[in-house]
C-alpha cells in the first residue's frame, strides 16, 4: 500500500525525463570527437599521439553497440574525421566537391566501426576490431574509381615511435599497432573500472588488454635495427628544383610559359651557384610533375627552353610534362631528359586523380558543379613502373597522389631503385595542410622501403628525406628555390617490402575470422532461445528474440547515457537487451 502511495503521491521529479534524452547525445559527440582528435594528429601538426586516445574513445563508443547504432556513430567519426582533413579539396572549386567526398569517404569509415561494434564483445577484441579497422582502408584505397587512401592512420605517424613498424610490415602493419593500441587503452581502463566496482579482476582478460597495449608500443621499438640509413651503394648528390607558379589555384597552369621558364630560371641560377663553387654540383636533377605543361615534343619553344637549362646545368633532369597526343588521353608524363641526347625516357602517371585528372560520370558530375569542365580533357593512366637509370643512379619514380598508394612507391623498389623521387604539384591547393600531409607519406615510404625520397613540387613544400624518415632539408611555400643533398643509396630490401600485400591480406584474414565467431556466437544463442521455448529466459532476453539478430556481440553493454554503468558480470550475457539498446 505504501509503495502505491508513494508512487502517486510523490512522482519522479521532472528533469529525470529529460536525462534519457541528453544521455543519448553523448555518445555521438564522443563518436565525432574521436574523429576530430584524429583529423589533429595528422600533419602538419605534431600531435601524432592524439591517435591513441582518439581511437581509445572510439572503443568506448562502439563498446557492445547494436550494428546500426555503430554504423550511425562510425559515420559522425567518418565525418569528424575525414571532413577537415579534405578541406583542401575544396581550396579552389567550393564546398561542395569537399564535402560530397568526405561524406562518401565516411561510409567506408562507418562500416568499418560496424565491424568494429560486431567483435567488440569477443576476447581479446582490440586485435580483431584493429584488423577489421584495417579492412575498411583496405577497401577504400581501392573502390570506387581506383580507391583514395588518403587519410590511412599509417599516414598520421610520420614522427611518431610506431614508425619503424612501417618497414616490417608496410603501411597496415603501422595502421593496426596505432588502433590496436588505442582499443587497448581503453580496454584497460574499462577492466580497471570493473574491478573498482566489482572488486574482481580477471587476470586472464585483464592480461589481454595490457598487452594490447604494451605488445605494439614493444614492437615499435624493437623495428628499429629495420631502419637503416647506410649508404650500401655509395652516394648521390641529387637537386630539387622549386621554380613556382606565377599565382595560386587552378588557373595556374593557364600561364604555363610562366611555369617552365620560372623552372628553366631556377635550373639555370643552380648551374650558376655551382660554378662559382656556392653548391656542390649535382649527378643529377630532378624537376616537380607539371613543371612544364607545354609538350615539349609538339612545341619547339617548350623544348629549346629545357635543353638550355638541362645544358647549363650538365647532368640527367628529369621534367614532369604533359603530353597532347593527337587522339586519345592526355598523358602526366615525367621525362628523362639527357644533356647531350635530349629526351631518352618516359614514365606516365598510373595512379590517375579522379574528378582532377579526369572526369568519371561527366554528365552527372556537371550537374552539382560546373568546374568539371575546366578538366576538358581526360588524362589516361600509364602501365608501366617508372624507374630511370640517371647518372649510373636508378631512381625510382611516384608521382604525386600515387604517394598514397602502396604499390606505387613497392614497384619502384622492386624493379631496382636506389633512391625514390616524388615530383608533385600542390599549386591548385594554396597554401592548405595537403602539402604536408602528402609530404608525411613520403617519410613513411622512406622507412617502409629503406630509400632516401626526394620530393621536388613546383610550390611548396620540396624536400630531402632520409631513408629514416627524418626531414634533412626543405624549402617553403610558393617561392622559387632549390635544393642540394648528398643522399645514401639502397639496395637491400625491408620486410615490408619482401611481403608486398600479406600483412594487409593476414589483417583481413584476422578481421574475417573475429566476424564469423561474432556471428557463430549469435547463432549459437538463437539456437538455445529456440530450444527454449522462444523467450528467450537462460540468455536473460525479456521477450524480444529480434534483439538477438539485430546486435551481434551486444550484450548488457553501458548505458546509452553517461555510459558509466558497467555490466555486473564481466562475461557478458550474450543477445541481453538492455538500456544501451533502447530505440
Amino acid at each position: 500500500m505504501s509503495a502505491t502511495i508513494t508512487s502517486v503521491d510523490a512522482p519522479p521529479p521532472a528533469p529525470a525525463a529529460g536525462r534519457p534524452m541528453l544521455g543519448r547525445l553523448v555518445r555521438p559527440g564522443a563518436a565525432a570527437l574521436a574523429g576530430v582528435m584524429l583529423y589533429l594528429s595528422f600533419p602538419p601538426r605534431p600531435l601524432w599521439w592524439l591517435a591513441l586516445p582518439a581511437f581509445g574513445l572510439l572503443g568506448w563508443t562502439l563498446y557492445g553497440r547494436r550494428l546500426r547504432p555503430a554504423l550511425g556513430l562510425g559515420y559522425l567519426t567518418g565525418v569528424g574525421f575525414l571532413l577537415p582533413l579534405l578541406v583542401w579539396t575544396g581550396e579552389e572549386v567550393g564546398a561542395l566537391p569537399w564535402v560530397a567526398l568526405a561524406a562518401v569517404e565516411a561510409l567506408f569509415v562507418a562500416f568499418a566501426c560496424m565491424g568494429v561494434a560486431a567483435v567488440s564483445r569477443l576476447p581479446v577484441w582490440p586485435v580483431w576490431g584493429a584488423a577489421v579497422w584495417i579492412v575498411g582502408e583496405a577497401v577504400r584505397a581501392r573502390m570506387p574509381f581506383g580507391g583514395f587512401p588518403w587519410g590511412k592512420i599509417a599516414f598520421g605517424q610520420a614522427e611518431g615511435f610506431f614508425l619503424p613498424l612501417a618497414a616490417l610490415g608496410g603501411t597496415s602493419l603501422l595502421g593496426f599497432a596505432v588502433v590496436v593500441c588505442g582499443f587497448g587503452l581503453y580496454e584497460t581502463v574499462r577492466r580497471v573500472l570493473a574491478y573498482r566496482r566489482a572488486g574482481e579482476l580477471p587476470r586472464g582478460p585483464m592480461a589481454a588488454a595490457l598487452l594490447s597495449v604494451l605488445v605494439p608500443v614493444t614492437a615499435g621499438f624493437a623495428a628499429l635495427p629495420l631502419v637503416d640509413d647506410s649508404a650500401e651503394d655509395g652516394t648521390a648528390t641529387v637537386a630539387a628544383v622549386q621554380g613556382n607558379v606565377p599565382r595560386l589555384g587552378l588557373d595556374f597552369n593557364s600561364q604555363r610559359r610562366a611555369v617552365l621558364d620560372n623552372h628553366v630560371r631556377r635550373t639555370e641560377e643552380l648551374a650558376a651557384d655551382v660554378k662559382a663553387g656556392k653548391v656542390a654540383q649535382p649527378d643529377f636533377v630532378l624537376w616537380p610533375e607539371n613543371s612544364s605543361d607545354l609538350d615539349p615534343y609538339r612545341n619547339a619553344d617548350a623544348r629549346l627552353r629545357i635543353e638550355e637549362a638541362v645544358k647549363a646545368i650538365g647532368v640527367p633532369t628529369v621534367v614532369g610534362a604533359v603530353l597532347t597526343p593527337d587522339t586519345g588521353k592526355l598523358r602526366n608524363t615525367l621525362i628523362e631528359w639527357d644533356p647531350e641526347r635530349g629526351p631518352v625516357d618516359t614514365y606516365d602517371k598510373r595512379h590517375v586523380q579522379p574528378f582532377g585528372e579526369y572526369i568519371p560520370m561527366r554528365s552527372v558530375v556537371r550537374l552539382f558543379s560546373a568546374d568539371v569542365d575546366r578538366v576538358r580533357r581526360d588524362f589516361g593512366p600509364g602501365d608501366k613502373v617508372g624507374v630511370f637509370d640517371l647518372a649510373g643512379t636508378k631512381v625510382g619514380l611516384v608521382t604525386c597522389f600515387e604517394a598514397a598508394f602502396d604499390d606505387a612507391a613497392r614497384d619502384t623498389v622492386t624493379h631496382g631503385a636506389q633512391l625514390i623521387s616524388v615530383p608533385s604539384n600542390n599549386a591548385t591547393f594554396g597554401r592548405s595542410e595537403m602539402t604536408y600531409q602528402q609530404l608525411a607519406m613520403s617519410q613513411v615510404r622512406a622507412v617502409e622501403h629503406g630509400r632516401s625520397v626526394v620530393v621536388p613540387v613546383t610550390s611548396g613544400v620540396s624536400a630531402v628525406i632520409m631513408p629514416d624518415g627524418k626531414i634533412v632539408q626543405k624549402t617553403g611555400m610558393f617561392t622559387p628555390d632549390a635544393l642540394v643533398a648528398e643522399v645514401p643509396l639502397r639496395s637491400s630490401l625491408t620486410p615490408a617490402t619482401r611481403l608486398g600485400t600479406w600483412p594487409e591480406i593476414v589483417l583481413i584474414l584476422v578481421a574475417a575470422g573475429g566476424v564469423g565467431w561474432a556471428v557463430a556466437r549469435v547463432v549459437r544463442t538463437r539456437r538455445q532461445a529456440t530450444a527454449q521455448g522462444g523467450e528467450g529466459t537462460a540468455a536473460g532476453v525479456t521477450g524480444d528474440g529480434a534483439a538477438v539478430g539485430e546486435s551481434i556481440g551486444a550484450g548488457t553493454a553501458e548505458s546509452t547515457g553517461a555510459g558509466t554503468a558497467e555490466a555486473t558480470s564481466e562475461v557478458p550475457v550474450e543477445g541481453a537487451r538492455g538500456p544501451a539498446d533502447a530505440g
